[in-house]
Parts: C-alpha cells; sequence; structure tokens
C-alpha cells in the first residue's frame, strides 16, 4: 500500500529570530495544488525552507495549505501518497497559489482546473508553479506575455506550445507576480528568495544551511550543468562541437564544417568523439536531434513530417527509421502508446 504523508504542523522554535522582519505578524499562506502524479522532489523542496524558516525564526512566518481535484489525497510520480486539506476551494488575497506538476502533465491539466485558476488569478493574487506545473498556468493563459521556465526536457514541447510565453531557461524566474521553478531542488533556490525578501538575507541564509544548500542559486544560473560536465570530458574544442550541434537542430551542421570551426580535420574529429564519446560525430549529431524529436512527439500535438522537419529530416520516412532504429518504435507506435490510459 502506499505510503502516505500529512501536513505536519510545523516543530516548536529552536532559536529566537536575530532580526525583526519589518512585516506584518500575520504569517504569509502558500497554497500547494497538487496535481495527479507530482513529483515529490519538487514540492518537498518548495515546502521544507518554509518549514525551517518557521522553526529558525522562533515564530510563524509562513503556513501553507495542500490541496487537489480529489479532495482526499493525491498520488505522486513515485506512488506515494500526500493526504490533502481540501479539494480546489476559494484562497485568500494574499495567499499564494503554486501549482505542483510532474509526469503526464497533459492529462492532470483539467477543465476544472484551469476554470479554478482563472477564477482564482483574478484575484490578483501571486501565482507559481513548480516543474511542469508551469505548463498548466500557461494553458491556462496567465502566463501570456510573461517570462517563466520549465524543467529542461519539456522546453522544446513548451515553446512550441506557447510561443505568447517568453521562456527563460533558468532555475527559476520572477515576473511581477508569477513565480515559476524549473523542478528538482530548483524551488529551495525560488524559496530562499521569498525569505530573504520576506525577513532578511540571515534567515535566508540560515534556512539554506540547514539544508546542506551551500550555494544559493540566482534567477540568472542555468538548470543544466555544464556541457564539459554532461559529456565527462574537459575537452575545449569537444564541447565546443556539442555545444554547435545543440544550437543547430532544425538545419544540422555537416561535420567537415564543425570540424573546420574547430580547428582541426574531419579525421582529428572523428578521433576526438571515438576516445571521449565512443561514437562518431555524426552519431551524436543523430541522438542530440533524435532526443529532440521525441520530447516533441510526446509533448506537443506536432504531426511526426512537422517534427522531422524541427529536428532537421528531410522526410518522414527517413526520421522514422531513424527513430526505431534508436528508440524500438516508430514515431506513429510511439505516440499512440503514449496515448493509451494508464501507460
Amino acid at each position: 500500500m502506499p505510503d502516505q504523508l500529512t501536513a505536519a504542523t510545523p516543530p516548536q522554535p529552536i532559536l529566537q529570530p536575530t532580526q525583526p522582519s519589518g512585516h506584518s505578524d500575520r504569517p504569509r499562506r502558500y497554497v500547494f495544488v497538487l496535481l495527479d502524479r507530482f513529483t515529490m522532489l519538487s514540492f518537498a523542496a518548495a515546502m521544507e525552507p518554509l518549514r525551517l524558516a518557521n522553526r529558525l525564526a522562533g515564530r510563524r512566518l509562513y503556513e501553507w495549505r495542500m490541496l487537489g481535484e480529489q479532495g482526499e489525497y493525491a498520488t505522486c510520480s513515485n506512488g506515494s501518497r500526500v493526504m490533502l486539506d481540501g479539494p480546489l476551494s476559494d484562497t485568500q488575497r494574499d495567499d499564494t497559489i503554486l501549482i505542483c506538476g510532474g509526469i503526464d502533465v497533459t492529462r492532470a491539466t483539467t477543465r476544472p482546473l484551469l476554470a479554478w485558476l482563472r477564477r482564482e488569478a483574478r484575484r490578483g493574487g501571486r501565482m507559481g508553479a513548480l516543474c511542469t506545473g508551469t505548463w498548466v498556468l500557461a494553458e491556462a493563459g496567465l502566463l501570456d506575455a510573461r517570462r517563466a521556465t520549465i524543467h529542461w526536457e519539456n522546453q522544446d514541447g513548451f515553446a512550441e506550445k506557447f510561443p505568447d510565453v517568453t521562456l527563460i531557461r533558468t532555475v527559476f524566474v520572477e515576473d511581477g507576480n508569477r513565480l515559476t521553478a524549473a523542478g528538482g531542488t530548483a524551488a529551495i533556490d525560488m524559496m530562499l528568495r521569498q525569505i530573504a525578501r520576506d525577513h532578511g538575507n540571515e534567515l535566508a541564509s540560515r534556512v539554506a544551511d540547514q539544508m546542506i544548500h551551500t550555494s544559493i542559486r540566482s534567477e540568472d544560473d542555468h538548470q543544466r550543468m555544464s556541457i564539459p560536465i554532461r559529456i565527462g570530458a574537459r575537452h575545449p574544442r569537444l564541447a565546443q562541437v556539442v555545444a554547435r550541434m545543440e544550437a543547430n537542430i532544425e538545419e544540422p551542421v555537416s561535420p567537415a564544417r564543425l570540424a573546420s570551426e574547430a580547428g582541426m580535420s574531419p579525421r582529428q574529429l572523428e578521433r576526438l568523439f571515438a576516445r571521449y564519446l565512443g561514437r562518431s560525430p555524426k552519431r551524436y549529431y543523430m541522438e542530440i536531434r533524435l532526443e529532440r524529436a521525441r520530447n516533441l512527439l510526446l509533448q506537443t500535438e506536432m504531426s511526426v513530417m512537422e517534427i522531422a522537419l524541427a529536428c532537421g529530416f528531410a522526410s518522414a520516412a527517413h526520421f522514422s527509421k531513424c527513430y526505431r532504429g534508436t528508440y524500438g518504435s516508430t514515431p506513429y507506435r510511439q505516440r499512440e502508446t503514449e496515448a493509451q490510459p494508464g501507460s
């Protein structure tokens, strides 16, 4: 039977506040909306800084509620269940609503949820999202003409689906009364920013210290590790070529040109890739393009032909052949399989 977690009352304080906050004594409240199959990591990364701020300050600075369409509990992507405080209901004007997304966010984006979000948005309060929850806010039209971020794996589909949203590929983004965090541990940094703004940098730093979070990231920090770390090789020219590949998916650059731009011969480029990445430049480039294609296939309603062209393939037939060779299924079959209920 899945584990069950409950919203615990913050523990008794162990330290007195080191400085007054200068704010009202009334706690600021966050409302977490837990979608079906939400990610536990990003949810905990947002809630725990609030709990620790209360504990370290010696008083209740923050409160929280957990809501969901189911009303009783929400199931996260690892199968655990989190008890809810209730179904979707009216919130207070000063509440901050955070949508906690996860796997299959399009299925969790229901009409009642969108209607509730639009109604709550008319109150003028702050709204935000964690991980793929950004998709839901965008679907509700609440991010139009705004800057926002989403987990890097969902960025390709998001950019195609919501052209009116300015996608920023950083760990978190604040645009007026809209907050979005990319998922994973990015919510820690976003919430530390809120704590620092509400109660000072010292408290935020102490919370980070409690979480063994040794470097507080800013709104300008990127989500993904640097290319040398991702590919496991600190070779400047290799990193340069990989970056060029990743930036040119729709119109691939020839291996000869990649080699020339990196100041080497095609043969030298072949040896470099074989030594550090265990495959040819052509094969590595193909894998990057197919990964982008798979994201678009599963996250958008683009046709297979449109995806093929967006990823540098001249025809749907060639794309399908390459896709099947890598993933063991054609793009058409993959999309049908993913569309099956419960898949």
